[in-house]
Parts: C-alpha cells; structure tokens; sequence
C-alpha cells in the first residue's frame, strides 16, 4: 500500500505531454523499463517524440 510519501503529482496538459513529479519509472508496452531521477519529466502523449517515452516536444512540429 502506497504512502504519502510515495504519491506522484501528474499534470495533463491540452495539446501536449503529461507532467510527472519524479523521480519516475514508466513501464512500455513491451515491458521496457525506462527510468527518470529528475524532479520533473514529460511523458510524451502524441508518440511523436524521438525520445519516447520522454516528450521532446516534436507535438510541435505538426499545426493543424
């Protein structure tokens, strides 16, 4: 069972990646462990990013 101190702030932004407090580590679909020590990261959303899971904010790049 999760702590207090164990809680993650996640923010959503519209149009762009979802914000994690980190430290972090994010499961892919195939079952690859990527991990993250900053206090921040950008999860990106539109799978557009070389660095995925990472966001790198290619989202940019397209205008609709």
């Amino acid at each position: 069972m999760a702590t207090s101190r164990d809680n993650r702030r996640v923010t959503l932004v519209q149009g762009g990646p979802v914000l994690v407090e980190g430290p972090v580590e994010v499961v892919g679909e195939d079952g690859v462990v990527a991990r993250s020590d900053r206090f921040l990261v950008a999860l990106c959303t539109c799978r557009r990013s070389k660095r995925y899971p990472w966001c790198d904010t290619s989202h940019r790049e397209r205008r609709r």
